[in-house]
């Protein structure tokens, strides 16, 4: 099914996106959003593929539940809640908060040993109320936390030194850029500095699908296996209340889905098909509803994605118009 050889890295270059998604208002195509989009089935085969996959790109906190497995791989004993707060993008509830210091108890590290930047909650309601509380930006609220706290921890289980985790050259992120290799099944094209200062790795949007693919599909209690059961089994955790990838795997049984910033979409079912989508504008209105065409494309019930077909545009307070998939995407 895959190719325990590496493939070359992709290349560096302006992607060729295609349109995705139309904004239809009233009628009249109002708006227009591009993108590429790639659907694997079981055999790890391209079965469908729209725009440019095989371009550089960074896959941003999609690529989280692949670092979450380089963790594990390296004696990381988290399951359940604590393991998918380690791949997650949460809003800052206070269970997150809460799953973040457990972590970090765990490692015997502190809040102030964290190096990801300070925020305020990503979760709208959630960082609402600390501004209505006059409460600080943190690292603890910042989205990324729990993923370093899990850092940490593995980190002081191997004996690593907890002062500059975050370089690229430091033990961890070796180790996690050997995975993210092994996993996307190709070199990786180049190393910057994500949003939380960890570093992003840079990799194609098939070969983030294949990634997907891979942890779904891995045999039960392998460090894949974990993490994509933890994910699924407590989606809130690795997301939040109300989030749309949590919905998406609670509608979908089986179905792993994670999102990044910048319009970065991927999902995987258990027998290996995936989808990913890149939308070039990073607009979330479109990454949804493209996904959930890409996922009907991948042979998943229309009926299980209704809810994720697209926002209504609005007019005078009234539905008007909507975010539709283009033509190719839908079967």
């Amino acid at each position: 099914m895959y190719s325990s050889s590496l493939a070359d890295a992709p290349a560096i270059r302006e992607p060729l996106h295609a349109p995705v998604a139309h904004l239809v208002r009233g009628g009249v195509t109002e708006g227009v959003h591009y993108g590429s989009v790639v659907v694997l089935g079981t055999d790890g085969e391209v079965d469908f593929q729209l725009g440019d996959i095989e371009v550089a790109f960074y896959p941003r906190s999609a690529l989280k539940p692949v670092q979450a497995v380089a963790m594990v791989r390296a004696g990381l004993p988290l399951d359940g809640e604590l393991l998918s707060l380690a791949a997650a993008s949460h809003s800052g509830e206070e269970r997150h908060l809460a799953g973040t210091r457990r972590i970090l108890e765990l490692a015997g590290a502190t809040e102030d040993d964290l190096r990801n930047v300070t925020d305020l909650p990503y979760g709208p309601v959630v960082r609402d109320f600390w501004i209505r509380e006059g409460r600080p930006p943190s690292r603890l609220a910042q989205n990324c936390s729990g993923k370093h706290a899990a850092m940490l921890y593995t980190c002081k289980l191997n004996g690593w030194s907890l002062d500059g985790y975050l370089d690229p050259a430091h033990p961890l992120q070796q180790a996690i850029a050997e995975i993210v290799e092994d996993l996307t099944g190709q070199r990786i094209a180049r190393v910057t500095v994500d949003g939380c200062g960890a570093p992003l790795f840079s990799v194609s949007l098939n070969g983030l699908a294949r990634a997907a693919a891979r942890v779904t599909t891995a045999v039960p209690g392998t460090p894949e296996a974990r993490v994509a059961d933890a994910m699924r089994e407590h989606a809130e955790m690795a997301s939040g209340s109300g989030r749309d990838v949590a919905a998406l795997m609670r509608a979908v049984p089986g179905l792993l889905a994670k999102d990044g910033f910048e319009g970065v979409g991927v999902a995987a079912l258990p027998d290996g098909r995936a989808v990913a989508v890149k939308i070039s504008d990073g607009a979330d209105r479109a990454r949804v509803p493209v996904t959930a065409a890409a996922l009907v494309r991948a042979g998943v019930d229309p009926a299980q994605l209704t809810p994720f077909e697209g926002e209504p545009l609005l007019g005078g307070g009234e539905p008007v118009g909507t975010i539709t998939p283009v033509r190719a995407l839908r079967p």
